[in-house]
């Protein structure tokens, strides 16, 4: 089962273009910090506006570099289930150790449309499927009751959960069982959602603060929870702060700011505003970040 601090990881653009070294560099520097898996290819990696190819080299070098010291699990989500099983058969030939496969965005599919959406990857690529549910972006949200179904299929591991709804965790422990991989997708939730039953979370802060996000993981895996709490309340600031404007623009901006690596997004992702850089810039030096 994966658990603990996962990274949806950024991915960094010069000129217009995949930084390939800016992005060595962040894999090797979020597994020093203690990060405990990485996630390529996801919302806050941009995945809507790379190129099938730029997506495959993204995932690839993510493999290469992390080279089996903590697990992948690569963005393999779109809302063509071809193309999405494209991206899933491509992380297992790279050797992902497990695939994020987002609800169908803007075709607004059924329960019925996403439970055969998922089975069809499933039944087509032998790898670890991460159902990533998240209704602010996708529109649609998948009940526990269509999770449940799915989660009887060999390959459907686990949830991304970005509702915010704390119910889920709970229930979907209650209906599938304990072994069925639950991850937050929700910084601001992490120590609650872990609290309801969860196993960890897939963060956009660790980008910017690994360590953090990793100890208080680790914490509460522990039994600290004082510890645990203490690094949440920390960290909330961050949290809100590179959600102050759409993802990932202003984790780009933290990043940019600490050297990972430049802060250009694509289109139609913009510069964020003077006054959310000022935001972010002040929840930074508060939670005293630095590379």
């Amino acid at each position: 089962m994966f658990r603990g601090s996962f990274v949806a990881l950024i991915t960094p653009f010069k000129d217009g273009a995949f930084d390939e070294a800016a992005f060595q560099g962040l894999v090797e520097w979020q597994i020093a910090e203690g990060t405990q898996g990485l996630v390529p290819c996801g919302t806050t990696g941009e995945s809507p506006t790379l190129s099938h190819a730029e997506h495959r080299r993204v995932t690839e070098v993510c493999i290469e570099v992390a080279g089996g010291r903590v697990p992948v699990i690569a963005g393999a989500g779109s809302n063509s289930t071809q193309e999405s099983l494209d991206l899933a058969a491509h992380a297992k030939s790279a050797g992902a150790d497990g695939a994020l496969v987002v609800t169908p965005y803007y075709n607004k599919p059924t329960q019925e449309g996403m439970y055969q959406h998922f089975k069809a990857i499933n039944d087509a690529v032998d790898i670890p499927i991460i159902i990533y549910n998240i209704p602010p972006r996708s529109v649609i949200d998948m009940s526990v009751a269509t999770m449940a179904r799915l989660a009887k299929l060999p390959n459907i591991a686990g949830v991304k959960d970005a509702t915010s709804d704390l119910n889920r965790p709970i229930l979907t422990e209650i209906e599938i069982g304990a072994d069925f991989c639950q991850l937050s997708g929700e910084d601001g939730t992490a120590i609650p959602f872990l609290a309801a039953g969860g196993h960890g979370c897939i963060s956009v802060t660790a980008n910017i603060a690994p360590k953090m996000c990793a100890d208080m993981q680790n914490a509460w895996a522990a039994g600290d929870v004082g510890s645990a709490m203490a690094l949440q309340s920390k960290l909330m600031p961050v949290h809100g702060a590179l959600f102050c404007e759409t993802s990932p623009g202003p984790v780009k901006y933290a990043a940019g700011l600490l050297g990972i690596c430049g802060d250009q997004a694509r289109l139609p992702m913009t510069e964020i505003a003077e006054t959310s850089k000022a935001r972010v810039r002040d929840a930074i030096k508060g939670a005293g970040i630095s590379r």
